[in-house]
C-alpha cells in the first residue's frame, strides 16, 4: 500500500502543502486555512505542521528549547512557546503581561502575529488525535545534512542546498508546481521538510525533541524530525 503524507506550512496568506507518495513528491497545494488541507487530505497517513501543538500551563516547552539548541546558526528560527492561557488573551498587551507573570519573560510580536494559525492548528490535533504532528524544517534540514545549515533559507545558497537536501532524500521538486508555486519557495522547501518527516512518521523512523515527550493532559508535545 502507498504511504501517502502531506507536510504543511504557515505563510503570509494562509498554508502550503506538499504531499510526498512512498517518499517521493506527489503535489503541492494551498489553501487559505489548514481545515481545508486536513478535509482533502483523504488517505494521507499523517499531516506534518511548522505551527507549534500543544502548550503546557505554566511554563515554556521543552521542545523549543531542546531544538534550538540543535540549530547553532539556525537557532534564532526557534521561538519559545508560551503558557496556554497567554494565547488565550485577547490581545497583545495583556498577553505579553501574563506572559511575564507566568514565566518571567515577555512574549515577542513575532510570536503572537502566529496566534491564529496557531489556535486553528491545535483545535485540529485536539479534534483528530493522531493525524497531526508538530516538525520544524531547519530542525528536519538539520538532520538531512548531519549539521546545522551555514546559509539561512531566503538566501540562494540556503535554498539551493536546501533544495540539495531534498533532492538527495528522494524528495525532488519540480519547477512547475501549479497554482502552489505562488508561495514563497522558503515555504514550499518548508513544507517540503515536513513533509519529510511526516514519511519518518509514517513509516515509525522519526525522533523527537524531547524524547520522551513531554506529557500534559494526555497529550504529548514534541517536534518530531
Amino acid at each position: 500500500m502507498s504511504i501517502r503524507v502531506i507536510g504543511v506550512d504557515a505563510y503570509a496568506l494562509g498554508w502550503v502543502g506538499v504531499e510526498l507518495r512512498d517518499g517521493s513528491f506527489g503535489r503541492a497545494v494551498l489553501a487559505s486555512t489548514l481545515y481545508e488541507i486536513v478535509a482533502g487530505s483523504s488517505g494521507a497517513s499523517v499531516i506534518g505542521v511548522d505551527i507549534p501543538l500543544g502548550m503546557l500551563p505554566d511554563r515554556w516547552r521543552a521542545a523549543d528549547t531542546l531544538a534550538a539548541d540543535q540549530l547553532g546558526p539556525r537557532r534564532g528560527s526557534v521561538f519559545r512557546v508560551p503558557p496556554r492561557a497567554v494565547w488565550q488573551e485577547p490581545e497583545f498587551t495583556t498577553a505579553n503581561r501574563l506572559c511575564r507573570e507566568l514565566t518571567g519573560a515577555g512574549l515577542s510580536r513575532q510570536s503572537w502575529a502566529l496566534r491564529p494559525k496557531l489556535l486553528e492548528a491545535n483545535a485540529i490535533w485536539e479534534r483528530h488525535p493522531g493525524l497531526l504532528f508538530e516538525a520544524h524544517p531547519e530542525v528536519s534540514f538539520r538532520t538531512m545534512a548531519g549539521e546545522p545549515l551555514q546559509y539561512a533559507k531566503k538566501t540562494w545558497t540556503g535554498q539551493a542546498r536546501r533544495r540539495e537536501l531534498l533532492a538527495r532524500n528522494g524528495i525532488v521538486l519540480p519547477d512547475q508546481i501549479g497554482p502552489a508555486g505562488q508561495a514563497p519557495p522558503d515555504d514550499i522547501l518548508d513544507a517540503a521538510a515536513v513533509a519529510w518527516s511526516a514519511h519518518r512518521m509514517a513509516t515509525g523512523t522519526a525522533l523527537s525533541h524531547p524524547s520522551p515527550p513531554e506529557e500534559n493532559n494526555g497529550s504529548k508535545i514534541a517536534i518530531w524530525y
